[in-house]
């Protein structure tokens, strides 16, 4: 989609207003008195507080859903009636404060997608192009909701929080197996061989960094609106997430993969193979590197205006790791890998819930899955709202709930099917290739 034209100077806002309130006025003539339309019920007129008009959003965007159905229902007069109303009666009044806040120049740029959507309307365009500016209209109201809102302290928490966890065990993974594939180099006597998995490390590394500016190149080039692009982006996200909750479970104490690649070092080392002791060393680490752009592509494209707490969280996990690696790696210090895991378990699941909630709403804004709001439901401030992927529509509550439904059944499941085989079966017999890891589990 191209950009929204912006009047510029004051003489084009000038015309630009003419044009509106005159050309407004004309089809309303023509068609906005003929269909009747009322002014939406819970809109308000006059002078509005910043409450008042983040709560007037709410009703702009049912009009604009109401506006859709009216389309595709083919009711051209009374979907130009509503979308009139929509805006004249709800919106306008929004202008005042959000002027304030956000500056003449963005509310114009509101009012020119409102006035665009009237006039394709009124013109007898296909419903897709003016189903296009629709999403581009309701992309601009969330945002005029942002410039209203404060962030508070629970969005800002929870997308540090979600961060800062999603790194930090992403990362303390590929220490603990890079810590594991070095230390069992020295005992089998093959440390020459380190440098070659340290070199396919620091390529997996700079993959990691390739990739995230990959996937963004790659959004500007395909043929589909940026929402659609990151609802599947979020819901890859959500199924890397579903499958690392799983694993985290069955495995907390990582011993069988570790034993894995122990056994293909100890190959690769036997037989002097640079190149796949390389790519050993890439693949462990290059595979944590994958999940984490595809969670941090999630974290960013439904975190707009939490950018910079997504950013301290990536620096103070970087941080931590670095100490962590320092007493791993040159000390041979243990860590309390389990607690940690099981801690990093809980975050990475509610972090999915809310992933899946964010892309089920951006399908919605897409006007890809239909806008189906629950009344009676609470609405959360929109910064807590995109931290936590709530929204009250049907589709994002239904999907949220299910996810959730199956993560509980499935970790009791899994720890009880776990806990039956543990005590009755008899400890497994230690491998004679393994060395001595520097994980406590």
């Amino acid at each position: 989609m191209s950009a929204p034209w912006r009047a510029r100077g004051p003489l084009g806002r000038l015309l630009l207003g003419l044009v509106l309130v005159l050309g407004g006025g004309a089809l309303g003539l023509a068609a906005g008195t003929s269909a009747g339309a009322a002014a939406p019920a819970g809109c308000q007129q006059g002078n509005l507080s910043k409450q008042e008009a983040i709560d007037q959003l709410h009703e702009v965007r049912l009009s604009i859903d109401r506006t859709l159905r009216l389309l595709d229902a083919g009711d051209r007069e009374a979907a130009f009636a509503e979308a009139r109303a929509g805006y004249l009666d709800c919106f306008e009044s929004v202008e005042a404060p959000l002027d304030v806040v956000a500056g003449t120049d963005f509310r114009f740029e509101v009012e020119d997608i409102f006035a665009r959507v009237r006039g394709l309307i009124d013109s007898g365009a296909p419903t897709a192009e003016i189903r296009e500016r629709i999403v581009q209209l309701r992309g601009l109201i969330d945002e005029s909701e942002r410039e209203l809102t404060s962030t508070g302290v629970g969005a800002p928490m929870l997308a540090f929080g979600q961060s800062f966890t999603l790194l930090l065990r992403e990362g303390l993974e590929a220490v603990l197996l890079l810590s594991v594939l070095l230390t069992y180099l020295e005992s089998s006597e093959h440390s020459r061989h380190k440098r070659p998995i340290l070199y396919g490390v620091g390529l997996a590394v700079l993959a990691t960094v390739i990739t995230f500016f990959a996937v963004d190149a790659l959004f500007s080039v395909l043929p589909f609106g940026r929402e659609v692009l990151e609802a599947l982006v979020g819901l890859a996200a959500v199924f890397m997430l579903f499958y690392v909750s799983f694993w985290l479970i069955a495995r907390l104490d990582q011993r069988r993969r570790m034993e894995f690649l122990q056994a293909r070092v100890w190959k690769a080392a036997s037989v002097g193979s640079v190149t796949s002791l390389a790519l050993i060393g890439f693949l462990a680490v290059y595979r944590e590197g994958f999940e984490t752009v595809l969670f941090y592509q999630a974290m960013f494209s439904f975190g707009d205006g939490l950018e910079a707490w997504i950013l301290a969280g990536m620096a103070a996990a970087v941080a931590v790791l670095a100490v962590i690696s320092w007493a791993v790696l040159k000390l041979g210090r243990t860590l309390p890998v389990k607690r940690f895991l099981t801690v990093a378990l809980v975050i990475v699941m509610f972090t999915s819930i809310a992933v899946l909630g964010n892309a089920m709403r951006a399908l919605q804004e897409a006007a890809i899955l239909d806008l189906r709001y629950l009344e009676g439901w609470p609405s959360l401030p929109i910064y807590l709202a995109q931290a936590t992927g709530y929204y009250p529509t049907l589709p994002s509550v239904l999907a949220q709930g299910l996810l959730l439904t199956v993560y509980v059944a499935g970790a009791v499941a899994t720890l009880v099917i776990k806990r039956r085989r543990a005590n009755g079966l008899p400890p497994a017999a230690s491998s004679t290739t393994s060395a001595p890891t520097p994980v406590s589990v």
